[in-house]
């Protein structure tokens, strides 16, 4: 028997990263969803550009779904980006929720509404294990925006490393960034077919966090 075909939730940063790795011997993950902002021009979740999240799924081989939307109206499209991965056959949601209770129960509620199973392949597990778990994985993640009241711009475009790890904890940072303390890209993993370079075209500041502006580099 077969495994089960899934679509994952993507934001292009390692905790999806991290729940693809660990889902993709068990499913056949073939989609990946990812927000946009209503002019398409920023993921919802990560604020990186098109381009940027269209070569990671080039490099995975998943189909890119994509829908632009407003805070408002992310349940709407997101259902409709889910009706789109189950008229393809897709049975399964992957997504990369790792601590809060109301997230799980969103994601579930979500995929329920379009007939689909929630899978969450990272949930209630510990953050420093996984942060580690990640970095022997071989992957690698930029930090592409930081709260500035837990952290400094320092830590813009450094990759997660050991080194970070101290650091996170002395500054009463989750580990994997979950309670929204920083974000990344993902630019290698196993599971793609070649590295993603890219660049940093300058900084921006909105809603309390600075976020490096990046393009491809190839």
């Amino acid at each position: 028997m077969g495994r089960p075909t899934a679509v994952i939730s993507w934001s292009g940063g390692k905790d999806s990263c991290a729940a693809y790795h660990r889902a993709r011997a068990s499913f056949n993950i073939v989609a990946a969803i990812t927000m946009f902002n209503e002019n398409a021009t920023r993921s919802r979740s990560h604020g990186l550009r098109p381009e940027i999240v269209a070569a990671q799924l080039e490099r995975l081989g998943l189909r890119s779904i994509t829908r632009p939307c407003t805070w408002e109206s992310y349940d709407e499209a997101f259902d409709d980006a889910l009706a789109c991965a189950a008229a393809i056959g897709v049975t399964h949601a992957i997504f990369g929720d790792i601590l809060f209770d109301e997230h799980r129960e969103w994601a579930e509620r979500v995929s329920a509404g379009r007939g689909l199973a929630a899978v969450e392949p990272l949930w209630k597990e510990s953050t420093i294990d996984l942060y580690r778990e990640f970095l022997a994985s071989g992957t690698r993640a930029r930090i592409v925006t930081v709260r500035s009241s837990k952290l400094d711009e320092s830590y813009l475009g450094r990759d997660l490393s050991e080194d970070l790890l101290d650091g996170f904890l002395a500054r009463d940072v989750d580990p994997c960034g979950e309670r929204g303390e920083y974000h990344t890209v993902v630019t290698s993993c196993p599971a793609f077919s070649r590295p993603l370079r890219v660049r940093a075209l300058g900084r921006e500041s909105h809603s309390g966090c600075v976020a490096e502006d990046l393009v491809l580099d190839e």
